[in-house]
């Protein structure tokens, strides 16, 4: 397993009529690999999952797959009501040349503990590829305790767990407990972050967008290269959209996440599209906070007056 480091969460691409625009889709994906990222996730939260197809997704993995396939991680997200859906789901994935599936318990119906257990198991029992638990709270409804975690990262086929429960103290006791059992991604690129990092060690982040480009990457970059002041200043940009963009759980301050993310794509000139209904695109006032956020961090410049 090779998964480390800043792995963002990209946004599906979308033209005005709702359609997949596979065009800028193409462009992004160049964009995010010259950045440096350390891989992607496709289809995930940020990917708008929940507005496409089957055959939807499986198109997207193939598209990208024939631009980045062993050029860097690409991990699948799966997430379905049923085992049945998500196997369907990766081996699309395993068919377009990604190297694994991210799937979070069956949203909305709040399975309890031993159902959450036989879903992955029948999941691990026929995947062809290895799997991550991702640990969703505000899209599942569900914040699995570490002691189910550390019974779903003994099922053999589950390599990864992406803990983002918001609380810092779960964070950190799910990674004590699993650390040496299973990848555990979800650090915070902030001091919190980097002294853990730093003392103990650590997989990396499973974060949203891109947004800030190489800022990303290069905050583990600069940890791995022993320059903790360099990676601070990387987070602290990171952190700036954070603050300015969600509240602390997580929620949009501008509409939701795809869309504040794609605006913020947009604004510097990556093809992000436009989001798919029931979700809307930021509005021009909200566009133009957004804006002021990227000009203060470098990333475009201020209009002429």
């Amino acid at each position: 397993m090779h998964w480390r480091g800043y792995i963002p969460a990209i946004v599906t691409p979308f033209d005005r009529d709702g359609a997949i625009d596979f065009k800028s889709l193409a462009v992004m994906l160049e964009w995010l690999h010259a950045e440096g990222m350390h891989g992607l996730v496709v289809a995930g939260t940020t990917g708008e999952w929940t507005s496409l197809s089957s055959q939807e997704r499986k198109q997207l993995f193939s598209a990208v797959g024939s631009q980045l396939a062993d050029k860097l991680p690409l991990i699948a997200g799966c997430t379905a009501f049923t085992a049945r859906e998500v196997l369907d789901c990766g081996r699309g994935a395993a068919d377009a040349g990604f190297d694994g599936i991210l799937v979070t318990p069956p949203p909305y119906i709040r399975p309890s503990e031993d159902e959450i257990v036989d879903f992955y198991r029948s999941i691990s029992d026929e995947a062809e590829l290895p799997i991550c638990i991702y640990n969703w709270p505000p899209g599942t409804g569900i914040d699995m305790p570490v002691e189910l975690l550390a019974r779903l990262a003994e099922i053999e086929n589950v390599v990864a767990i992406k803990q983002s429960t918001g609380d810092l103290r779960r964070f950190v006791d799910t990674f004590f407990a699993l650390k040496d059992v299973v990848r555990v991604f979800g650090h915070s690129m902030d001091d919190h972050g980097l002294a853990l990092l730093s003392a103990c060690g650590g997989d990396g982040t499973m974060g949203a967008g891109a947004v800030l480009g190489r800022t990303h990457p290069d905050f583990y970059n600069h940890l791995w290269a022993g320059n903790l002041e360099a990676a601070r200043a990387c987070g602290a940009k990171d952190r700036v959209i954070m603050d300015e963009w969600y509240t602390k759980d997580l929620r949009g301050r501008f509409g939701s996440g795809p869309a504040i993310l794609k605006a913020g794509l947009n604004a510097q000139g990556v093809p992000a599209g436009h989001v798919r209904p029931p979700l809307k695109d930021v509005r021009p006032e909200d566009m133009a906070r957004i804006r002021e956020t990227l000009i203060s961090l470098g990333r475009i410049k201020a209009a002429a007056a």
